[in-house]
Formats: structure tokens, C-alpha cells, sequence
């Protein structure tokens, strides 16, 4: 584990687990590299170098006030694989981190990469548009915003405590475990950053960045994703990725790296030795 700093002075933490071929993490909102420590542990143990960062304004990372969009998010990931010369990876992003892997192909190609996969993943645009039928209406992203200004502690209970993990669908048992550590990774991150980032989640366009995808690319998705409906994300996102398999996770909800995660780590595994 370590740090370093980007060209704008921004400090950023990040975990290099294992040697062997590179599997890299990208973590979703409001999270840290902590919500990726299941895929991390599994993949160190099976032969595998597994890097993730907690982005600016998450984690333990810095949180300067700029620089909270989709494009810095991509610059200060391409610094760190060029600060740890990573060569041949496998570039794995969930959720939000999904978006910031196509946006890191979009801005800086795929010479450091051998594959992609996206988890979860809200590209290409997660935003109702005229152009973009399926998106969710931007007053859910306006609710967001309101609850975390008025309660971010509670507002970061809510929300595994329900749609992220599927605890509010009839007969769901939620755990307690898994809602305490979503909280603990949110409160960790900037109270700047991570109310930014719902913008930059919710309103950046990620399609043209798809269409620069030149390497095998998985996706996978829960059908009872509430958080990124699937209709909106990864059945779009297949039709823009030339190389792609789509593996969908019946009765998933977007937290599928944790309820799924036994399932998800075979699939990924799979996919990188394929």
C-alpha cells in the first residue's frame, strides 16, 4: 500500500496486492478500494497483481477542491499506471468506476491494457435525455442531492440499507455488516467530492468513450439492479463495445460485487485466463 502524487498535487492512496499479470479496480460512489477487497484477496491468491486507488475526494485519498470530474477521475488513474509502469492489465471498474474506465480508454487508449470489464457500470450515461429515453429523470439525482445535504450520515445508511444491495425487495434479509462498511467507506470520503461526484455519475456521457473500447471487454449486471437499471447501462453499453460478453446476473441488485461475489470472482478469473 502506498501513495502518490498526481501533477496536480493530489495526493492518492493505493493497495498493490500479489505479483503476476495486473488486474486493476475501479471503485464506485461514494466508496473507496475497500469495496473491491473480496476480488482484490481473491485475485492476489490465484497468481494475480491486484492494484485499486481510492479516488480524489474518496477514501483515504486527498480532497482538494477541483478536479472532481470524470475526466481528472481517468487522468489521475492513467498517472498511476504510468507511476507503477503497469503493462498488460486487466482493467476492472464498478458502478461509477465503470464510467471512469471508459473514460480512461476514451482519453488514453489501451496500450497499458490487455482486457476490460465492467461491473455494474454507468456507462454509457445514466441521465433521462431526449436522446436517452431509458436514462433515470434528473430529479432522482436532485433527491440525492437533497438528502445528502441534509443528513449525509443518514443518507449513507439509506441507501445500502435498501436499493444498493436489494434489502428493501420483499423477503430480502439485510446485513447489517455489509451496510456498516458502505457506511464507513462513505464517511470516509470528502463531503466536496462525493456530493460532485453524484453530478459526475449521473450527467457524464460516456458513449463516444465506448466506442474507442479495442480489447475483450466483459460486462456484467444484476436484472434487479435498482441503482443502474440494466436497460440503461450495460444492455446499451453492448452495443457500443465492438468485443464484448455480457454476463446478466438474474435477481442481482447493484451491490453484486459483495452479494455475488463468490459468482463474480470465477466469471472474472475466467475472463482474464480466456
Amino acid at each position: 500500500m502506498g501513495t502518490f502524487t498526481t501533477k496536480d498535487g493530489t495526493e492518492i492512496y493505493y493497495k498493490d496486492w500479489g505479483t503476476g499479470p495486473v488486474v486493476t479496480f475501479s471503485h464506485g460512489w461514494p466508496l473507496s478500494s475497500d469495496s473491491w477487497e473480496a476480488q482484490m484477496f481473491f485475485m492476489a491468491s490465484n497468481g494475480y497483481r491486484a492494484i485499486a486507488h481510492d479516488r480524489r475526494g474518496h477514501g483515504r485519498s486527498a480532497q482538494p477542491s477541483e478536479g472532481n470530474d470524470m475526466d481528472t477521475y481517468a487522468d489521475d488513474l492513467a498517472q498511476l499506471l504510468d507511476h507503477l509502469d503497469v503493462k498488460d492489465a486487466t482493467m476492472i471498474g464498478f458502478s461509477t468506476g465503470g464510467g471512469e474506465v471508459a473514460r480512461y480508454i476514451g482519453r488514453h487508449g489501451t496500450k497499458r491494457l490487455k482486457k476490460a470489464a465492467l461491473v455494474s457500470a454507468i456507462p454509457p450515461l445514466m441521465l433521462k435525455t431526449e436522446g436517452n429515453p431509458l436514462g433515470t429523470p434528473i430529479e432522482v439525482f436532485d433527491g440525492l442531492r437533497k438528502a445528502f445535504l441534509e443528513n449525509r450520515s443518514q443518507f449513507f445508511i439509506d441507501i445500502p440499507s435498501g436499493p444498493f444491495y436489494g434489502f428493501n425487495r420483499p423477503g430480502a434479509k439485510p446485513v447489517q455488516g455489509l451496510i456498516d462498511f458502505w457506511w464507513l467507506q462513505g464517511m470516509m470520503g470528502g463531503y466536496k467530492g462525493t456530493y460532485e461526484c453524484i453530478k459526475v455519475f449521473s450527467e457524464t456521457d460516456l458513449t463516444e468513450d465506448l466506442k474507442k473500447f479495442d480489447i475483450p471487454t466483459l460486462i456484467v449486471h444484476g436484472d434487479a439492479d435498482q441503482v443502474v437499471p440494466i436497460a440503461a447501462a450495460a444492455l446499451q453499453s453492448t452495443k457500443l463495445i465492438k468485443d464484448n460478453k455480457l454476463l446478466v446476473y438474474e435477481g442481482a441488485p447493484h451491490g453484486l460485487t459483495d452479494t455475488h461475489r463468490d459468482r463474480l470472482n470465477a466469471d472474472l478469473l475466467a475472463f482474464i485466463r480466456s
